[in-house]
């Protein structure tokens, strides 16, 4: 049986009697069912009974129904009410607006709105670049989505996407500070989105994408990336790449290998998979295999998409043509961004000696980690119950955060790379060790080191383009307003 989670975190509304041991007896019934007790508390107390919360951590839907009978089969003890704590803590949504402003007396409101509003609406209109230090646009980011590829959940539509990306504008803003809202679009057309995208970028400092299906996400980050004058970026996609990059660093240095020697099998070639190999590549990594559902692609592989052209041109030199389980057969590393159980501990048993292993798989792996550890020197899992967690959380909100900061228009391969290396060098050379091998998502060091290094990073390509154009400062020349302030 799987254990409990706080994802199925629930509370049970118990009426029972005044006996001193009728609470007791409840708490047992739910322990005995399998479930773990967080809290109990007296909701009334009276002369005939009391009304207590049982509050637990359960499997499943099904596990809490099995609870709740348990509960009820004691003599004298009913359930009057069963609250998942998952549902209310998204009852009316997870994040709002707050002004920043006081707006107490007139003198506020004719600053913040009319007539002052007037005055800075014009110094926008007579120099656009102002909007970035005048308005919301200097710190806000859209995330978009159509609800094609959400979470390991699929196509479930704009609507049903929007929890995600609520709790993705949360973390952007506990994590990197980045003022995040969800943009959910209901539809599917690659064109449309662009349109839609380009037609709201104004009021935006950069643009992530989120959850949208391949290959139509591709085309989408292309095109945007090319006609909007803000950094847009796509998670799933770039995110996922960043921390793997950063993982695989910490962890070759653990079993002494060099990312130019190692060996790699990639399983998965959709959006994550194209772009952690793109990102390998740039860091020098150049034995990669790939694998798709019918084994490894090779100079052989009829692929019309261009992105799996690319893999194929500049991949598996050696012209492997076989299955993944095939594949694994000495590989230095292997790296999972595909389906769950399609491997097992001897697949990974034929690893080389100092094996490491990264099954991304969500919710669950492409190998079972347990299994995998028994033979392979580093595991890491996108899951929060194990070890070496890779999760996206260390890479947007800092990469944003810098971003912003720095006034960015466009991100590249060698950004993404810089924010991977910042965050693997996050992790000391006292901490590092097999368990070890990324920092936690609540650690504070990573947004801040991510930010840096984009911030330098990006400010660094601008004053260089700047100075090749000759136009040093362009983009960035004060406007009147600001010789008073």
């Amino acid at each position: 049986m799987a254990m409990p989670s706080p994802s199925y975190t629930t509370t049970f509304r118990v009426n029972a009697g005044t006996s001193p041991r009728a609470t007791a007896e409840v708490i047992s019934a739910v322990a005995e069912a399998g479930a773990t007790v967080m809290g109990v508390d007296v909701v009334h107390s009276g002369g005939d009974g009391i009304t207590v919360d049982i509050t637990a951590d359960t499997v499943d839907g099904k596990h809490v129904t099995a609870v709740r009978e348990s509960i009820d089969a004691l003599e004298g003890v009913s359930v009057a009410k069963v609250s998942d704590s998952t549902f209310l803590l998204h009852l009316g949504g997870k994040i709002g607006v707050t002004s920043k402003v006081p707006l107490r007396t007139r003198r506020d409101l004719s600053r913040a709105y009319t007539p002052g509003v007037a005055r800075v609406c014009l110094a926008i209109a007579e120099n656009k670049d102002d909007a970035r230090r005048l308005t919301i646009k200097r710190n806000t980011v859209a995330v978009v989505t159509d609800g094609t590829a959400v979470l390991g959940l699929g196509d479930i539509g704009p609507e049903a996407s929007m929890p995600v990306m609520e709790g993705k504008a949360a973390l952007f803003k506990e994590f990197g500070d980045v003022d995040a809202w969800p943009v959910a679009l209901d539809t599917k057309d690659t064109e449309e989105i662009i349109s839609i995208v380009k037609a709201i970028a104004p009021a935006y400092g950069g643009i992530n994408l989120e959850d949208i299906s391949a290959p139509r996400c591709f085309e989408i980050e292309r095109r945007l990336r090319e006609e909007l004058d803000i950094p847009v970026f796509h998670d799933d996609q770039h995110g996922t790449a960043v921390v793997v990059l950063a993982a695989l660093v910490n962890a070759l240095r653990v079993v002494d290998k060099e990312l130019e020697d190692v060996r790699i099998a990639v399983s998965g070639v959709g959006a994550a998979g194209n772009a952690i190999i793109r990102l390998l590549y740039a860091q020098g990594a150049r034995n990669i295999v790939a694998f798709g559902r019918n084994g490894a692609l090779h100079a052989g592989s009829e692929e019309s998409d261009p992105h799996r052209r690319w893999i194929v041109e500049n991949t598996n030199s050696t012209g492997f043509t076989g299955s993944l389980k095939e594949g694994l057969a000495g590989a230095d590393v292997f790296i999972g961004v595909s389906s769950a159980d399609i491997l097992d501990g001897d697949d990974i048993a034929t690893m080389a000696d100092g094996a490491i292993v990264f099954a991304l798989a969500n919710p669950t792996p492409e190998v079972d980690p347990d299994d995998a550890a028994r033979t392979a020197s580093v595991v890491a899992t996108g899951r929060s119950d194990y070890p070496n967690q890779i999760n996206n959380v260390l890479a947007f909100p800092g990469l944003f955060r810098g971003l912003l900061d720095a006034g960015a228009s466009k991100i590249d391969n060698e950004m993404l790379r810089v924010a991977a290396v910042a965050i693997a060098n996050v992790v000391s050379a006292e901490e590092l060790n097999p368990s070890f091998i990324i920092p936690g998502v609540f650690d504070p060091r990573v947004a801040e080191a991510v930010s840096t290094a984009v911030n330098e990073y990006a400010s660094s390509q601008l004053a260089s383009a700047e100075k090749e154009s000759g136009d040093v400062g362009a983009g960035r020349a004060p406007s009147a307003w600001t010789e008073t302030v």
